[in-house]
């Protein structure tokens, strides 16, 4: 389910979901269908909803600002939370199950949702992003968008009198074309995401340019750490200083020191790969909706009040204990 294909809806997080849904589309039925937008090729939420025999039907919510909403308008149904950034704030009940982008994702909604079942599913890298070992002609590649203040205000302005930089902010038609003529790709999201108040799901650019044969320098924020290794497989950026930064990004592009990455680094996010382990995690959500219609009896839930009454429970046995 995605709010709308057009518009303000186009973005990086709208292809990773599409993407997933045209991988799911090589194993099962399933279709995209809209909720804020009405587009004429498209099913319309309110307009499924109408029709009968939905309870056979699995119903995938994955736009973080509107999966509480969502989630309430779909209660009697089968739902699955596909989860990209994290820190959206809201809980889910058990009975929906989480597939994960990222290990960051995971790992946090491990903690949020103890009970529910939740899955690893890493975002797909198509096979057009590869090294076609091209003559580079552009040192630096920085896209505009999601980049922060000190990379577009201090960094790249720093650089330009050193070297040929290509700042980006439209849309790009051939991106794997651009990272293959690309030496050194700088992406710096920290800020953008700390002003959003979440983290970033899975930052597909990096990952891109690593399989086009672009050196990486990143911010290593929220899933990005999924993947990079600075001083292994990429840089650092905003190290210390702009001056160090600049001496640093010069450095890489006279004599890098991060090897090439093989193509194995790169099994885990390509369709192979996912179509089995996507295979693996649709078979087990059909396993459960079939049981969950049993209507058991589901794990008690850590709420805020159980949390409290625990920390009281265990102060008590620890003062039972001091005392003798």
């Amino acid at each position: 389910m995605i709010p709308g294909t057009t518009g303000r809806f186009a973005c990086g997080g709208l292809w990773a979901e599409l993407k997933t849904l045209r991988l799911a589309q090589q194993i099962c039925l399933a279709e995209a269908v809209t909720y804020r937008q009405r587009e004429a090729d498209k099913p319309f939420l309110e307009d499924v909803l109408k029709q009968p025999d939905l309870e056979n039907a699995i119903f995938v919510v994955s736009w973080g600002f509107d999966v509480p909403k969502l989630v309430k308008k779909l209660k009697s149904l089968q739902v699955v939370y596909h989860a990209h950034s994290a820190n959206y704030g809201f809980k889910l009940p058990a009975a929906i199950p989480i597939i994960t982008v990222s290990r960051h994702t995971l790992g946090y909604w491990g903690q949020v949702s103890p009970h529910s079942l939740i899955y690893y599913l890493p975002n797909q890298i198509s096979d057009e992003f590869h090294d076609c070992h091209l003559d580079r002609d552009i040192d630096v590649l920085v896209q505009a968008r999601k980049s922060s203040d000190y990379l577009l205000k201090e960094l790249i302005p720093a650089l330009r009198s050193r070297c040929k930089v290509n700042l980006i902010d439209s849309f790009v038609e051939d991106l794997p074309g651009l990272f293959n003529r690309s030496r050194l790709y700088l992406y710096d999201s920290a800020q953008y995401w700390a002003e959003q108040g979440v983290t970033e799901g899975f930052g597909l650019q990096p990952m891109e340019a690593l399989a086009c044969g672009c050196q990486v320098f990143s911010s290593v924020n929220g899933g990005l750490s999924d993947y990079l290794d600075p001083g292994f497989n990429c840089y650092k950026i905003a190290g210390y200083s702009k001056a160090y930064d600049v001496q640093r990004i010069l450095r890489a592009l006279e004599s890098p020191n991060v090897e090439p990455l093989p193509e194995s680094f790169f099994a885990e996010y390509r369709t192979e790969n996912i179509l089995q382990r996507l295979n693996v995690i649709l078979n087990d959500l059909n396993q459960f909706f079939d049981f969950k219609q049993e209507q058991d009896k589901p794990i008690e839930p850590l709420t805020k009040m159980r949390l409290t009454r625990l920390k009281m429970k265990r102060n008590w046995n620890k003062l039972k204990k001091r005392l003798g």
